[in-house]
């Protein structure tokens, strides 16, 4: 058993490491109430865009055409990992690269050899990790987490609109973690490039309104601005997940430092009292023995 010097001073350590792991869960706390606002708050609209797109690509029918939508033959993909810069979130970062790895090398190894698979990732973490693996890291844009808002987000999106546009790239797949509440995120997978609409299930054989522009013209007006909204989405929802799985994990370490704390006190109040009876019992045998 160690002495009491060294339980004293490793008590002393994991209450500094307690106070610690207690303010950044409040930290993460303040923050995940922001970043929650702002995704219920886009996720309405999100989805409202997205229907409206369905119902006029109804109505277009073939009459669409945007190199957006422009499916080719994957010769050259992108794939965008969206993470966090900073650690101390339980498996956040690695639960969505190891996503991201695992869909590159089942579905698009001939790709993959051939050195025609980037990634394009958003935030420290992912990038070490895949870079840790041996991949091809295209670029990293971490900075976007630094300053996330509609336009630095937005400037992105449509950084790699144009290059699909331009062939740079034939597929861009966007991996995020998606939330749910704090304690619960989805590593989620998004088609990004080329934009895939559904069109409305039912069908309006006699609709009360006509449109100018034509449908077609509409629907190829909507598709950046749906392709912005939905990167920005993704943006925030990684956010959210990242402050949500933060506090959790700093929850977590505080009950544990609370648990150790208490067994290092018991262990430590055993040593002193088992310190205490040798003291008695060598007084006890030293007055008897001089008794005699």
């Amino acid at each position: 058993m160690a002495n009491l010097k060294e339980i004293r001073t490793r008590i002393a350590s994991v209450k500094n490491t307690r106070q610690v792991t207690s303010a950044m869960k409040m930290v993460s706390a303040a923050k995940l109430r922001k970043a929650q606002d702002a995704i219920i708050k886009i996720r309405p609209y999100t989805d409202q865009l997205h229907k409206v797109a369905a119902e006029i690509s109804s109505a277009a029918g073939d009459d669409i055409s945007s190199a957006l939508i422009e499916e080719r033959e994957v010769n050259k993909l992108l794939v965008v990992v969206f993470s966090s810069n900073k650690g101390l979130c339980g498996a956040f970062n690695y639960k969505i690269a190891k996503a991201a790895i695992t869909f590159v090398k089942e579905q698009y190894q001939n790709l993959l050899k051939a050195g025609k698979v980037q990634f394009l990732t958003i935030g420290k973490k992912a990038d070490e990790i895949i870079r840790r693996e041996g991949f091809s890291v295209w670029r990293n844009a971490d900075d976007l987490l630094e300053n996330a808002n509609f336009a630095n987000s937005s400037e992105l999106s449509g950084d790699l609109m144009q290059r699909f546009t331009n062939q740079e790239f034939d597929r861009v797949v966007v991996f995020y973690n998606a939330f749910k509440n704090a304690g619960v995120q989805y590593a989620t997978r998004e088609d990004f490039l080329p934009v895939k609409i559904e069109e409305d299930s039912e069908k309006h054989s006699d609709p009360n309104y006509l449109m100018e522009p034509s449908a077609g013209e509409i629907i190829q007006d909507l598709m950046p601005r749906i392709l912005q909204i939905s990167f920005h989405s993704a943006m925030l929802d990684s956010l959210a997940s990242e402050h949500g799985a933060r506090m959790t994990a700093m929850h977590k370490a505080t009950d544990n430092a609370s648990d150790l704390i208490n067994e290092l006190t018991l262990n430590y109040n055993k040593a002193r009292q088992a310190a205490i009876t040798n003291e008695i019992t060598e007084i006890v045998s030293g007055a008897n023995a001089l008794g005699k």
